[in-house]
């Protein structure tokens, strides 16, 4: 039987990488730091790379590493349990306006997103008054976080009940979608905002500590592990997973809010939610069991994919968005792609593409077309149809989805 991946062996020592990229271009930096992670004395059988896959800080995003004995910060990164969420509701295209704009500004008002004044005072991407349903939510948090601060006291200041519910910066974002019954998808993407990105950067930083007080060399710093049965290990652990809890809750208050606005838009039609929700991480960590071990399965920037696990793969501003169900394939450690992948850099992408390019490339979706979101443009994305092409033993398409509206941080 034909292998639908490539593996690429070590140069040196260290497990071969796996990669369904056939047909997907892959930055040879990417392959260099997919094999110095690949390295590590703790990685279980190989690394798995998606077709997304592209140079990320420390880890490759678009990569699945399973471990035993250590886990690494840094692959996690900081926007911990960063994914998708995606309701479809019983609206229909034709339920919809011919403008959208007043659509676009009732998601807007609803969720706080953007960042100002560096994320401090007035920051219009957090709450003022945060809402009662979102201190509810958070006060369930509290008491965990509470005894991570404990021991931790340098991560409690960061925004968090001021962060939960909202959207974040980047390429995060709320979507209004079509499928093709021309179904009426809310779909978004945000993690566990300031209090997720506190604790990434703190044990980030606490690894490369344990590297240096026990003379460990690595082929990139960032890369410092955490090795099981330390206290720092457990803690990192603890917190991980909490901030986990965040990030879906984040999304879960935010598509309430969305629904809420929809519900209340003036010329909408009453609707109701059909069976089909899919909420799902892409930068996290689990316990796992593959081939007859107990491991840590990190995956940064890719969506577990068991057989029947949905799952979602959004495109670009302008392109197309799959929801997915997963075929449960072994050796990608039950993975797939978490999106198209950048093909360039935000500075690259800021110098290479005009406002006139993204206009074009956005033309019928109601989004913003200025110079902040240049860096997002479709075209600094790969082809997501290729991408999808790559997978095709990964997961099975359950729903096509076009972008009509799209709200950026």
């Amino acid at each position: 039987m034909k292998k639908s991946y490539e593996v690429f062996e070590a140069p040196e020592r260290g497990k071969p990488v796996k990669a369904w990229v056939r047909g997907v271009d892959v930055d040879p930096k990417a392959l260099t730091q997919l094999h110095n992670i690949a390295s590590l004395p703790f990685i279980h059988r190989w690394v798995a790379a998606m077709p997304d896959v592209h140079l990320g800080k420390g880890a490759t995003v678009g990569s699945v590493i399973a471990t035993k004995g250590a886990i690494i910060p840094a692959a996690v990164g900081v926007d911990i349990g960063c994914g998708m969420s995606a309701a479809r509701t019983s609206l229909k295209a034709s339920d919809l306006p011919d403008s959208l704009r007043s659509i676009r500004s009732s998601m807007e008002a609803a969720v706080p997103h953007g960042r100002t004044r560096h994320g401090g005072s007035g920051d219009k991407g957090a709450w003022r008054d945060v809402p009662k349903a979102n201190q509810k939510a958070w006060k369930a948090l509290s008491f965990d976080f509470a005894d991570i601060v404990r021991k931790h006291p340098k991560v409690e200041k960061a925004n968090h009940v001021t962060h939960l519910g909202t959207l974040g910066t980047g390429n995060h974002f709320i979507e209004l979608c079509l499928d093709e019954e021309d179904a009426v998808w809310v779909m978004l993407h945000s993690g566990s905002r300031g209090v997720g990105n506190r604790i990434g950067t703190y044990f980030i930083a606490k690894a490369k500590e344990e590297m240096k007080r026990w003379f460990i060399r690595l082929p990139d710093e960032d890369l410092a592990y955490l090795a099981e049965g330390s206290e720092l290990y457990d803690d990192y652990v603890e917190a991980v997973a909490w901030a986990q809890d965040y990030a879906r809750t984040n999304r879960e208050l935010m598509m309430a809010a969305v629904l809420e606005a929809l519900a209340t838009e003036p010329g909408l039609p009453p609707f109701e939610l059909t069976a089909e929700a899919v909420n799902c991480h892409h930068n996290y960590v689990t316990r796992e069991r593959h081939y007859g071990a107990d491991v840590l399965v990190t995956r940064k920037g890719a969506v577990r994919a068991r057989a029947g696990d949905l799952g979602i793969i959004p495109g670009s501003m302008g392109t197309r968005s799959y929801i997915v169900r997963g075929k449960g394939n072994p050796e990608s450690f039950c993975s797939c792609s978490h999106g198209a992948g950048r093909v360039m850099s935000r500075t690259k992408a800021r110098q290479t593409f005009t406002l006139d390019d993204h206009r074009k490339a956005t033309e019928g979706v109601e989004c913003r077309k200025d110079e902040a979101v240049l860096d997002e443009t479709p075209k600094a994305y790969k082809d997501i149809d290729a991408v999808m092409a790559a997978q095709s033993d990964l997961v099975e398409v359950v729903h096509t989805l076009r972008q009509v509206v799209c709200v950026k941080g």
